[in-house]
């Protein structure tokens, strides 16, 4: 039945483990707070609240309000409160969120008037509840949209930082926000009164409290075997060199490469200039004597000291074989170099296997290029048995820098996924890949999708 701002001075003291009305603390106060209520009205007894609460080391996290205004809200706008304001499936604005100068940074609140998912449903926040109507108290889902949905995202990303360092304090909180460590930039550069800081990004945030944890320095990860280019189309071709190389931490046995095997009598390898881990360039040979014209598929197996292995496919033509093939839209991505999404254009078969596409408009830069294709339409590229390539191999993806003039000849090879885990790194104990999420706009006509 709601509360007074009172009642809530006092809850937000108990939680923290200071005095209160109740004369009582927890066993352990909290390490975050999260406040989904909201309306007008400053109170200098709340902001002495919200102070002595944040001076406890507790993180407190609320909901920029739902007016769809940038009128303040508060709790949100006090000092020290972490303001969150609301985006839909598409990473725009959800059309009810608050926003304006005290917004800090942007989660996924959902907008149930859309469905740009394609699941049937408005695009709300998936939430769970108790049904009691029966008597009896019977666990439900339901959607609900709302800047009380974004923040708590906010919250659990922020409970994440705290559990890989546990010290992590409110200003370090504020630091990382404020230098866009630990979100994806939106909107204008920068800080902007729309999305604050950027949308909280979980993968960033966990990352920049390890990188605390350790004083500065980012995590070691561990070793991380790849292959470049990581499946090998030879086509007519007899021979091709293959780099394997450490993409992750510190290698802690020698040699890391034990052994190496092929499953095709015309497939060889051999070293070519490898290191002591017998990491390098390898020499792929194929032998085309005595087969019939057909193509042909084989996997060169390494064997990893870790117990791991990198598989690596070869694909190859004996006599002239018609290639191309047609395998739907493409959907071209653009991101810059550290993978934030830019820009996207679709692409159709233009009869003879070339999918042509252009990104116009592109400011100076460093970017990445990535096509695949969509056949579930969930809304990601590049998943296990659709269309996927990058430039100039979507294992090793080059910058591409753009200055004042065109660049044309940007060309690369789209291939059906069979295994891209096996394929492309000593990572096998994934049991799949995620793929890269494109854009999807309602209003165009699926020759050109973007932000």
């Amino acid at each position: 039945q709601g509360g007074t701002d009172y009642d809530i001075r006092q809850a937000i003291r108990y939680a923290a483990g200071l005095d209160n009305d109740s004369r009582t603390v927890p066993a352990q106060k909290a390490d975050i707070i999260n406040l989904s209520l909201g309306g007008g009205g400053y109170s200098q007894a709340s902001q002495d609240a919200y102070t002595a609460v944040r001076g406890a080391g507790v993180i407190v996290v609320a909901a920029a309000g739902n007016e769809n205004t940038s009128q303040l809200s508060y709790p949100a706008s006090y000092n020290g409160v972490v303001s969150v304001s609301a985006t839909d499936f598409a990473n725009n604005r959800a059309p009810y969120s608050n926003f304006g100068t005290t917004v800090d940074v942007a989660a996924p609140g959902g907008n149930q008037g859309v469905d740009l998912n394609n699941d049937n449903y408005g695009d709300g926040v998936l939430s769970t509840l108790v049904d009691d109507s029966s008597g009896s108290r019977v666990g439900v889902l339901n959607f609900y949209q709302g800047t009380s949905m974004a923040a708590p995202h906010v919250a659990g990303v922020f409970a994440l930082m705290r559990a890989v360092y546990p010290a992590l304090s409110p200003d370090e909180v504020d630091a990382a926000l404020a230098s866009g460590a630990i979100s994806t930039d939106l909107g204008a550069a920068g800080r902007d009164d729309v999305y604050g800081h950027g949308l909280i990004d979980a993968l960033k945030a966990v990352q920049e409290a390890q990188r605390i944890e350790n004083g500065g320095a980012p995590p070691v990860p561990p070793e991380l075997i790849v292959a470049t280019p990581n499946q090998l189309t030879m086509g007519q071709t007899t021979t091709a060199n293959l780099v394997l190389s450490n993409q992750g931490g510190a290698i802690q046995v020698s040699p890391i490469i034990s052994s190496v095997a092929v499953d095709a009598a015309w497939l060889s390898v051999a070293e070519f200039n490898v290191d002591a881990e017998n990491l390098g360039e390898y020499q792929i040979t194929i032998d085309r004597t005595g087969l019939s014209d057909s193509s042909y598929l084989g996997t060169i197996t390494f064997n990893l000291s870790t117990g791991t292995t990198l598989q690596v496919q070869v694909s190859m033509d004996v006599g002239l074989i018609e290639k191309a093939g047609n395998v739907g839209t493409i959907y071209m991505l653009l991101f810059d170099e550290n993978y934030n999404f830019v820009d996207q254009v679709s692409s159709a078969d233009d009869g003879n296997g070339n999918y042509n596409y252009r990104f116009d408009g592109v400011i100076a830069g460093n970017y990445r290029i990535i096509g695949g294709s969509d056949i579930d339409n969930d809304i990601f590229i590049c998943q296990l048995a659709e269309a996927c390539g990058g430039y100039p191999t979507i294992n090793a993806l080059t910058t591409v820098t753009v200055s004042d003039s065109d660049i044309t000849g940007l060309n690369f090879i789209v291939d059906l996924l069979a295994n891209f885990a096996a394929s492309s790194s000593s990572a096998n104990t994934h049991t799949g890949f995620s793929g890269f999420k494109r854009r999807v706009d309602p209003l165009m006509d699926n020759k050109q999708l973007s932000r």
